[in-house]
């Protein structure tokens, strides 16, 4: 699949961050005078380029790149089993290194948070510390900020915007009209990952169909209009949403189609997969499920980063981008199907509930661990013969039921676990 435009044209060198100047100054001194200051923490907005100047950093001083998430490691345990080697060992060819822990906002400021052992590593590590951070002024950052250097990093000038923009669009011999770049320039309000993302949606699906959030006033790019998302109306149906999706062209208010439904997006996107085979086949199948998998990859980012801005392209992609798999559109009745994926998760889930209960019952008359109970499970249904222990195990008729109907599952389970081992 083709690599996203903020991570194909990420700035890998400082003659490619555009803006910084004083901040690349400062981050150069940062490294020679180390262990003056043995943290630096690189402060700003998002979309600045903070992850970026680190990575150049390296680089451009022949240094490996130990990076880290914040969010990986937002307890004290894990954040000393991973980082404390780090900070003491050369790296596997005796390079020296840099060690960057992105998004320090996802840190804990707790007695068991990563926060307060990430200050006494700084205090011993023999090698540069770099953390990036939105908002380093938050209280729980008051040690860490006496232990370090900060750069501020500021918000890229919509000059300096337009210029990255026009400088992809060449590099990816695609034709944008000024007016749209302008806007996008206008919108990301200094955010060049935003931008980007913008782009990358004005390339892939065509500029009539730029989003603008629900507060936008309608705009027009030359003749092409950008519509403004109006107040919701009242509930549908997620079948009528569908049948619009699938059966209705593609437009400005495709991606609005969901907007109605009384559902997030994970149910959407999943009745979305099931039913694309039923409208869609062959090069329109592929394509929808192509523009249903990089929905897919939007939603992981929004867990993954909590950058929650991801969801208008998740949403884009949804919709405008399902839709759009075919210009063959016909109104035939078709009947939608629940999504079976909702019904197997739920049956598991009543499956492993039932299994559960009675793992706790047989823990606790037997004064045995849940673990060791769990492992004890499978003997169960040839033990439930005997009235007394289904009296001292207090077991209830339908649970009798599931052990007896079950039986020969439960069996071949536990078999097939000792197999796996």
């Amino acid at each position: 699949m083709t690599l996203p435009l903020t991570e194909k044209y990420r700035a890998n060198y400082f003659e490619d961050l555009i803006g910084q100047d004083i901040a690349i100054a400062d981050i150069k001194t940062f490294l020679k005078t180390f262990p003056k200051k043995r943290a630096l923490i690189l402060n700003g907005p998002v979309g600045t380029g903070k992850t970026s100047m680190a990575i150049a950093l390296a680089k451009e001083n022949n240094l490996e790149l130990f990076e880290l998430n914040a969010s990986d490691l937002r307890n004290k345990k894990k954040l000393d089993e991973i980082l404390r080697p780090a900070t003491n060992q050369l790296s596997l060819f005796n390079k020296g290194k840099i060690i960057l822990m992105d998004e320090a906002d996802g840190l804990s400021g707790s007695d068991r948070g990563g926060l307060g052992e990430l200050i006494v590593l700084i205090s011993k590590t023999n090698f540069p510390i770099i953390v990036t951070a939105n908002d380093i002024w938050h209280k729980k950052f008051n040690l860490l900020r006496q232990k370090s250097q900060i750069i501020s990093l500021k918000e890229i000038k919509d000059s300096d915007m337009l210029k990255i923009l026009k400088e992809v669009v060449n590099k990816e011999n695609k034709k944008v009209n000024d007016a749209t770049l302008n806007l996008i320039t206008k919108k990301s309000r200094g955010d060049a990952r935003a931008a980007l993302n913008d782009l990358q949606t004005v390339i892939n699906l065509g500029e009539d169909v730029l989003l603008f959030e629900a507060d936008k006033e309608i705009k027009e790019i030359g003749e092409k209009p950008i519509i403004e998302i109006s107040e919701r109306e009242k509930q549908e149906s997620i079948f009528d949403a569908l049948k619009k999706l699938f059966q209705l062209p593609t437009n400005q208010d495709t991606t609005k189609i969901f907007d109605n439904i009384h559902a997030d997006m994970d149910e959407i996107i999943l009745w979305v997969e099931e039913n694309i085979p039923t409208e869609f086949q062959g090069k329109a199948l592929a394509k929808a499920q192509i523009a249903l998998a990089r929905a897919d990859i939007f939603k992981g980012r929004i867990y993954r980063q909590q950058y929650w801005r991801f969801l208008v392209y998740e949403n884009f992609f949804l919709t405008a981008g399902v839709s759009s798999a075919t210009k063959l559109k016909y109104n035939k009745f078709v009947q939608y199907k629940r999504p079976t994926r909702i019904l197997k998760i739920w049956l598991n889930n009543q499956k492993r509930a039932k299994k559960k209960t009675i793992i706790n019952k047989y823990s606790q008359k037997t004064h045995l661990s849940k673990k060791k109970a769990a492992k004890e499970y499978f003997l169960l249904p040839f033990i439930i013969n005997n009235q007394e222990v289904i009296k001292e195990l207090d077991l209830e008729e339908k649970e009798l039921d599931y052990l007896k109907k079950k039986k020969n599952e439960i069996y071949v389970e536990h078999n097939l676990s000792k197999f796996k081992k």
